[in-house]
C-alpha cells in the first residue's frame, strides 16, 4: 500500500483558511515564480486558483518539490466541507485519479458519474477505499476537520506542509478540533521557496 500523507497550504499559526474558508494570501506562492509547476501539454489538467487561467507559477525549488509530489498521488481523501466548498473541481482532481469523500450524505443525484468519486461514511472505510484505489501510489488527505481525525486515529504515515508567511490568527485549523498531542519525526524534507517553505515529517508510532 502507498504512504498516506496530510497535506495543506497552512499559515504560520496553523489556519488553512479564515472562519469564512478564505484562503487569503495562503496560495500566493502558486503564482509568486517564474517556473510553470506544470508541463504545458498537461496544463489543462490542474485544479487552476487564478481568476485569468494561464496556470501556476513558482520558483524554481517548489516546482522541484510539488512535480513529483503531484505526481505520486493517486487518490485524494477529503471531507464533504471541502467537497461541498469546491464541488469536487468539478470532477477533476488536482491530482490523482480518484477521490473518497467522507461524509453521510451520498453523491448528488447526477453530479459527474465518469468521475472517480466515492462517498463512504467514516475515516477508517475512506483510507482503505483510498489505499484500495491507489494502489502503490500516495493517498494524500487534505487537512482540517476529517484530516485530524484520520491522523488522530492512526491512519496518517506523513504530514507536509507549504508553510506561507501570513499570520490568520483565528479561523480553520490544519490539524481541525484534535485535541491529543502526537509526535512527529523531525522533518525529513526542509525546501525553502519563494513565499513559502515546504515541509514534510514522518508521524512517530
Amino acid at each position: 500500500m502507498g504512504t498516506v500523507i496530510m497535506h495543506n497550504v497552512v499559515s504560520v499559526d496553523g489556519y488553512i483558511a479564515d472562519k469564512n474558508d478564505d484562503v487569503g494570501p495562503l496560495h500566493e506562492w502558486y503564482f509568486s515564480g517564474d517556473v510553470p509547476l506544470v508541463e504545458s501539454g498537461d496544463q489543462d489538467q490542474e485544479y487552476d486558483h487564478s481568476e485569468g487561467g494561464g496556470g501556476f507559477k513558482v520558483s524554481r525549488a517548489s516546482a522541484e518539490y510539488v512535480r513529483p509530489m503531484w505526481e505520486a498521488i493517486g487518490t485524494i481523501v477529503m471531507g464533504r466541507h471541502l467537497f461541498d466548498l469546491v464541488n469536487g473541481w468539478e470532477g477533476r482532481p488536482p491530482a490523482g485519479d480518484h477521490v473518497v469523500v467522507v461524509s453521510h450524505r451520498s453523491k448528488p443525484e447526477g453530479w459527474h458519474p465518469e468521475a472517480s468519486y466515492h462517498f463512504v461514511d467514516g475515516v477508517e472505510a475512506a483510507i482503505e477505499k483510498a489505499q484500495e484505489l491507489a494502489g502503490d501510489r500516495v493517498v494524500a488527505v487534505s487537512a482540517g476537520e476529517v484530516g485530524g481525525q484520520i491522523l488522530a486515529a492512526g491512519l496518517v504515515d506523513e504530514v507536509a506542509m507549504d508553510v506561507a508567511p501570513v499570520v490568520f490568527g483565528s479561523g480553520k485549523r490544519f490539524f481541525g478540533s484534535i485535541d491529543e498531542q502526537l509526535l512527529l519525526e523531525d522533518p525529513h524534507v526542509v525546501v525553502q521557496g519563494d513565499r513559502v517553505l515546504h515541509l514534510k515529517f514522518k508521524v512517530r508510532r
